[in-house]
């Protein structure tokens, strides 16, 4: 398992943010990750316009995974229509 930061961005309105969030969560526990934290950034302009969208709902968490699953967690990410946009960042092992 390898730490990762996962930065997500969502629509901003509450029932879709709510969705989306759900359904991160549930990707990420189906695929074995732990969530280790979870930071709201809050709503911010986005640079261009994603899925008719102006402004996201950013969340940034913290995850412990299996490398070998990031293709797999991607995929489905791609099918949640509540998921604009999502990041995985692997942290340096020296600083976990």
């Amino acid at each position: 398992m390898k730490k990762y930061e996962l930065m997500t961005i969502y629509p901003t309105e509450d029932e879709k943010y709510k969705a989306g969030s759900d359904m991160v969560k549930a990707v990420l526990a189906q695929f074995g990750a732990s969530i280790e934290k979870e930071e709201p950034y809050g709503d911010r302009d986005l640079t261009y316009v994603i899925n008719k969208q102006k402004r996201g709902r950013f969340v940034l968490f913290t995850v412990k995974a299996n490398p070998a699953k990031l293709v797999e967690i991607n995929a489905q990410f791609k099918l949640n229509q509540n998921l604009l946009k999502s990041l995985f960042v692997k942290l340096d092992d020296k600083a976990n």
